[in-house]
């Protein structure tokens, strides 16, 4: 699983039959608190109804397909849960 924040969406009309009807989101991983950005921002199909500048957990690989909406589809990420907060070492680092 990674820590990500939605930077955007994207709008396919043309794409594989088994994730049609699916809401494409634009995430940036971030460091453990949410707030530095790590790496390069993926595509991620969204399972939870989740929305530009959320802080979201995704889950990639093979692992992606093992919900009842991805499984046996073309898919690498997946938007499985919404960040109410996240607390390290007994702080508080981030409140929706």
């Amino acid at each position: 699983m990674k820590i990500a924040r939605i930077i955007g969406s994207t709008i396919s009309t043309i794409k594989d039959p088994k994730v049609m009807n699916t809401k494409l989101l634009i995430c940036q991983e971030t460091d453990p608190s949410g707030k530095e950005e790590i790496g390069k921002p993926y595509v991620a199909i969204d399972l939870v109804d989740a929305g530009t500048d959320d802080l979201v957990l995704t889950c990639h690989g093979s692992a992606a397909r093992q919900t009842h909406l991805t499984m046996d589809t073309p898919v690498d990420a997946v938007i499985m849960a919404v960040i109410d907060h996240l607390e390290l070492d007994k702080e508080i680092v981030y409140r929706m």
